[in-house]
């Protein structure tokens, strides 16, 4: 009897649950395309606007680790969902692994990688977040480790065949008709039905090659497939990988195309360096007009910053899709977070709330720009886009900011004042605002429940403890979590001083006394309310599609010392040197102690704490003297035991039988000495370029040395995905300096000639640009003339002119722009420099543009 009365209720929930969503679905309708190609609710023509991310806990290789560590996909979604929430995501995107889901012939399979979709969906909806699902994604389901047997159809064919074998066509085709057929069994909801599936991508990535026809028939034949199930839902196809098929996509009864912006690159392989604001000035789609003619709608399945840990850039991006005309974008992708410690998914991208407060909240200002900036708006050129409507990007600062007169987000400390604090109802942040200061390395956000009641709820600490974009491996960890106690003051009106802080979340038995408007706080979720104010509320109340005392983190996972210092590679004698190190265990560190020496003369230092797990000491000028610098530092840790680095090995440095003594050394010159800028032994891999396979480093006769072999056969290469593009005979690459020039940024007025060591390939002379970019994305070369013997060629300081800056890294898709458009006049200023520009083609002769050209280069330095 228990169980029929069980079974019944759940039966009653769940058509309520169906029946709401039907309900919901008839105020907006499906979505439409209108004569503009601007996509709209059916039926209050409203502009569809959606924001969100790419997520892959029920597919390939986050699905296999979640198995392999025993964690419940289920609750994975569950808590990252609630952060989609808390980001104020409205839309998610992902390629479906069909490879999993099907078998040769097309066949939907329902496994448990078709249930961990449907659930994913489901929690998705409850959300009230949308969702543009791309059902065929060609792809093995291996990425990053070795593909494992699949039974789809793209297992047997490929992406090749997949696109021109009659077989592999076919068995598209049946999959798509029962996929999009596919009830849900958690909604009741067929995707073809389900009002929050807004648009279906057909096909991840296609690179169509051959004959425009057959480009056609096939979009044709998947689009009538599609159609075949009765869905008027609107069909999107992937149009950047081959742009010179534009019409042809279109001819295939598609409404709109859908692309993507990696404007950084992909693959560097650790962090960029310098301002990229200039790289996402603007996303320039030069078949606009293509677009005008098929009143066709444009969408954005992923993009990302790629190799980028900070902030700041990212409201920037959503800002160009924005003036482009586009309606949905999805960051590329949202890290699972019980794979953020190791980010072994995509070790070119890392996003995740807690793992990357600060990047996650620009997201989180992203959205609101999706929302807010009008389509095809116009917003100037870098840097005039830097602030635009209520928002505001600092690349100074690491800074993404929105500020309006119910919201506010920052996503670094900042000065900005809100607009008006009796209208203000979100604050969402990172470090210290007008409002809230706050000591640790998590976000925080702050919600309006009522007059004098506000929920606010705070991440533990995330601290990167190695390269985010490394080769990285189950078994190394990037990042760490760590809950702490610390400092907070929020100063607002609507609650004055001495309010009441209650901590609501589950087993948060946390209690904080308040002195005037300042607290201890720890991570979890709190009501905070106005003194005397008489409790209205509820922990279970409705707090957005989730409860007043809904809150997820993951537990502190610091189990060991992590320790990280970059020593520098050389400074100017008679200058002070600060030394500092970030170090985090589950313990803070006893103590930390620097010693070395240089010309005989020894110094042992203690570190001071400076937060954030960062620790400083300074070696006095008169220890910095020409010659080198050779030190250690020692970690005492809690529990007695001392660690000693670079080599971290345990012990202290000068016990008995501590055997490595390798030291940290920095070279030690006088200010006249050159200030070294690249060295090929060193930095060649460091070198952002694209790749040609003719280049190699190879050494030289002079001990120690080597020249980076750069052989160009061609200076313009055909684009297989926009072959219509007008040749571009330049070939540039960049090299970062920052570091290099700041370490001897007291030197660089005394410098005035840039020394290039090397010499032309190809057994002719080679004309090389050499440019200087400045912070503001301008750039100062002049051109030299580079003979065949290796020897250095010299370059004025005082001959530099303008000269325009190349997008590098090389943004893809690649029909975005080769230079940066801009109007920039600074002046050149040689503090400023954060990289050096190097092209072959400028002033070549217009007969000598089809001819090889080549290099090599051993340094570059300046005297």
């Amino acid at each position: 009897m228990k169980q029929i009365h069980t079974s019944i209720f759940g039966f009653l929930v769940f058509f309520f649950f169906v029946n709401t969503v039907l309900s919901q679905s008839k105020i907006k309708g499906d979505v439409i395309i209108d004569s503009e190609g601007v996509m709209r609710w059916e039926n209050s023509k409203e502009e569809v606007k959606g924001f969100g991310v790419n997520y892959t806990v029920p597919f390939a290789h986050a699905y296999r680790s979640a198995k392999r560590m025993g964690i419940d996909f289920k609750k994975v979604i569950d808590n990252d969902v609630y952060h989609f929430s808390r980001l104020g995501f409205d839309l998610y995107r992902i390629h479906v692994w069909d490879t999993e889901i099907s078998d040769s012939l097309g066949n939907l399979l329902e496994n448990e990688h078709l249930d961990a979709f449907d659930y994913l969906l489901w929690k998705l909806k409850k959300a009230k977040i949308n969702y543009v699902i791309t059902p065929i994604a060609f792809w093995g389901n291996g990425w990053p480790e070795p593909d494992t047997k699949s039974p789809g159809f793209s297992n047997k064919y490929g992406k090749v065949e997949c696109l021109t074998n009659p077989d592999a066509i076919k068995a598209q085709h049946n999959y798509l008709e029962q996929f999009i057929n596919h009830v849900n069994p958690y909604t009741g909801l067929g995707y073809k039905d389900d009002p929050n599936m807004i648009a279906f991508e057909i096909s991840n990535e296609p690179h169509h090659r051959g004959e425009a026809q057959k480009v056609t028939e096939f979009v044709k034949g998947m689009v009538q497939a599609i159609r075949k199930t009765g869905t008027k839902k609107p069909v999107f196809y992937n149009m950047s990988h081959a742009v010179q098929y534009m019409d042809d996509y279109f001819k295939g009864d598609v409404q709109g195309g859908t692309f993507q912006w990696y404007p950084t690159g992909l693959g560097y392989g650790k962090e960029l360096s310098g301002n990229l604001l200039p790289n996402v000035n603007d996303y320039d789609m030069p078949f606009e007009t293509v677009f005008k003619k098929y009143q066709g709608a444009k969408l954005v399945y992923e993009f990302d910053a790629a190799d980028v840990s900070k902030s700041y850039i990212y409201p920037a991006i959503a800002r160009s899709f924005r003036v482009a005309g586009i309606q949905i974008g999805t960051h590329f992708a949202y890290d699972p977070t019980f794979l953020a410690p190791v980010n072994t998914e995509y070790n070119t991208h890392y996003m995740n709330l807690n793992y990357a407060p600060q990047k996650a909240l620009a997201l989180k200002i992203s959205s609101e720009v999706f929302h807010e900036v009008p389509m095809y708006s116009n917003s100037g050129t870098y840097p005039k886009n830097t602030s635009f409507g209520a928002f505001k990007v600092d690349y100074n600062n690491d800074l993404a900011e929105y500020n309006t007169a119910s919201k506010f987000y920052y996503t670094n400390s900042t000065n900005a004042s809100v607009k008006n604090e009796t209208k203000l109802k979100e604050i969402a942040g990172f470090g210290n605002s007008s409002v809230i200061k706050y000591d640790g390395l998590g976000a925080y956000f702050l919600d309006k429940i009522a007059v004098g009641v506000w929920r606010l709820e705070v991440m533990p600490d995330a601290v990167w403890v190695d390269n985010l974009f490394g080769r990285n491996s189950p078994s190394k960890k990037v990042a760490v979590i760590n809950w702490e106690t610390y400092l907070m003051q929020i100063n607002l009106k609507d609650l004055g001083d001495g309010f009441n802080i209650e901590a609501i979340n589950e087993g948060n038995e946390f209690i904080s006394e308040v002195n005037k408007n300042t607290f201890q706080i720890r991570p979890g979720t709190y009501i905070v309310s106005k003194k005397g104010l008489q409790k209205k509320w509820s922990e279970t109340d409705d707090f957005n599609t989730y409860k007043l005392k809904d809150f997820y983190a993951p537990e502190s996972n610091v189990d060991k010392l992590y320790f990280k210092h970059d020593p520098s590679e050389i400074v100017t004698e008679n200058m002070d040197l600060i030394i500092e190190v970030q170090c985090i265990d589950s313990k803070m560190p006893e103590a930390l102690t620097l010693t070395g020496s240089n010309n005989g003369q020894y110094f042992n230092l203690k570190f001071n704490y400076v937060g954030n797990y960062k620790y400083q000491a300074i070696i006095e000028s008169k220890f910095i003297q020409k010659g080198y610098l050779n030190y250690n530092i020692i970690v005492k840790l809690k529990d007695g035991h001392e660690m000693t680095f670079p080599t971290g090995k345990k012990g202290n440095l000068y016990a008995w039988d501590f055997y490595d003594r390798t030291p940290y050394k920095v070279a030690v010159v006088s200010k006249e000495s050159p200030i070294n800028l690249f060295n090929a032994a060193k930095d060649s891999d460091d070198l952002v370029r694209p790749w040609r396979r003719s280049f190699k480093l190879v050494p030289t006769e002079n001990f120690g040395e080597a020249e980076y072999q750069m052989n160009i056969d061609k200076l313009f290469v055909p684009d297989q995905e926009n072959l219509n593009a007008n040749p571009i005979y330049d070939y540039s690459f960049k090299h970062f300096i920052i570091d290099k020039v700041t370490a001897r940024s007291e030197d660089l007025d005394s410098k005035k000639t840039l020394v290039f060591k090397g010499r032309a390939l190809n057994n002719k002379p080679c004309k090389l640009q050499i440019a200087f970019v400045l912070d503001d994305g301008s750039a100062y070369g002049h051109v030299v003339d580079i003979g065949t013997d290796s020897k250095d060629y010299f370059l004025n300081l005082n001959d530099l002119k303008p000269v325009k800056t190349v997008t590098l890294p090389r943004p893809y898709p690649s029909f975005l722009p080769y230079y940066l458009e801009h109007n920039i006049a600074s002046g050149f200023d040689m503090s400023r420099v954060e990289s050096l520009q190097f092209s072959i083609g400028p002033e070549i002769p217009k007969e000598e543009l089809l001819d090889s050209h080549g290099i090599a280069i051993i340094s570059v330095s300046l005297k």
